[in-house]
């Protein structure tokens, strides 16, 4: 399973796990990946916590930052979500006047149908995914994700990777001058070849089984097509691998290596709380769907209540990045706490963002079980193709 990605970042095998969970980021660098940590909803005081605790827990071994600096947002054009000079910051102030008044009572009336009461009065706001601190939030805006990549190239990490589009020009050069990789993830041909030219070093083909924001194409076709149209540029193939039996396709496509996401929702190391990952290890395929719930772009997710409400005819449709997730995030503080307090209504509203391969997701094991499963499934592949090669030739 050794690639020439392997060489490059001095890992064992080329899986790459992005999680938004530090313990796994760490347990898969530890066990001869490459960990990508999510930084999308951190603040930058938590971001720095986050990545001095893999710094110290990986021993010098190779990790990586993953943000996302879309190529258009709300308010993009009118030079919204900049940071400011005096603090470094993005003023939220300016993205939640944006928030429509019919919006904000529509998600209050969805609430209080399934019994969700406001936030406490002592209610501390966190960062991270799920809190709502409003730095974190404004991680899908140029400035946002400027201040988080600050901080992260505080750190030794190997690779920055960028979704929704190629990174600015200036922070790829940046990050080229310190001996940083960059890699971006795309659903189309199109993309890819724009990445290129900005001066992506690594391309992630990720088809339309993937978790989170994804396009329309499937990985069987996404990933070839991408190999060719970036070459000689190495390409990750995302999408539907949870096992070492897809990694092999990915590499039989022409990949270089994997990049994982939704295999590392069930890990034991995992922060995902007890109510929905007994959702996920119970789910099908098909209940991972597109929605636009999340953060007003196509991303998959857990079909939940809360997925299925936005879809009824007097929902007054979801908003454009970054307003929609700035607009529930509240929202999900509040029904989260409420699950954790019993209500039975609120585990309704629980999803997360979640791939098609959810299906082979029905046991938890450590990540360092996972890796190892995924290269023992690996070899068995290979060497099955090799015997049919090998029946092949002997009746040629």
């Amino acid at each position: 399973m050794r690639t020439e990605l392997c060489d490059l970042f001095g890992i064992d095998v080329p899986i790459f796990a992005f999680s938004h969970c530090r313990d796994v980021v760490a347990a898969v660098t530890n066990a001869g990946g490459m960990g990508v940590l999510g930084a999308l909803a951190f603040s930058p005081e938590q971001l720095d916590k986050e990545l001095k605790w893999i710094d110290a827990h990986v021993g010098g071994k190779p990790y990586g930052v993953d943000i996302v600096m879309p190529a258009g947002y709300e308010g993009k054009d009118r030079g919204l979500g900049k940071q400011e000079e005096d603090t470094g910051k993005v003023d939220p102030e300016v993205f939640e006047n944006l928030i429509p008044e019919e919006v904000k009572a529509w998600i209050e009336t969805l609430l209080e149908e399934y019994d969700i009461p406001p936030l406490p009065a002592d209610f501390e706001a966190a960062s991270g995914i799920g809190g709502h601190d409003s730095q974190g939030l404004l991680g899908w805006t140029e400035g946002g994700a400027r201040g988080q990549l600050d901080v992260a190239l505080e750190y030794p990490v190997k690779l920055l990777v960028n979704a929704l589009g190629p990174p600015p020009k200036d922070i790829i050069d940046h990050a080229h001058s310190l001996g940083i990789k960059v890699a971006a993830l795309t659903g189309a041909v199109k993309h890819a070849l724009r990445q290129k030219e900005q001066g992506v070093d690594i391309v992630i083909a990720q088809g339309t089984e993937a978790g989170g924001h994804t396009g329309e194409i499937g990985s069987m076709v996404l990933i070839p097509d991408i190999v060719d149209a970036v070459a000689p540029n190495p390409v990750l193939g995302a999408g539907g691998i949870a096992g070492g039996r897809q990694a092999a396709a990915a590499l039989a496509l022409g990949a270089q290596g994997v990049w994982t996401g939704s295999c590392w929702l069930t890990v034991k190391e995992s922060e995902m709380t007890a109510n929905v990952m007994d959702k996920l290890l119970a789910a099908g395929a098909e209940d991972a769907v597109r929605s636009k719930t999340l953060s007003g772009k196509p991303a998959r997710l857990l079909r939940t209540a809360w997925t299925e409400a936005w879809l009824r005819s007097d929902c007054p449709g979801t908003l454009p990045m970054p307003l929609q997730y700035m607009a529930c995030s509240e929202a999900q503080q509040r029904i989260g706490l409420s699950a954790r307090a019993g209500n039975p209504k609120a585990l309704e509203l629980l999803g997360s963002p979640v791939g098609q391969v959810v299906s082979r997701l029905n046991q938890v094991k450590s990540s360092a079980q996972v890796v190892s499963d995924f290269i023992d499934e690996f070899v068995e592949a290979v060497e099955r193709l090799d015997g049919l090669v090998a029946a092949s030739e002997r009746h040629g």
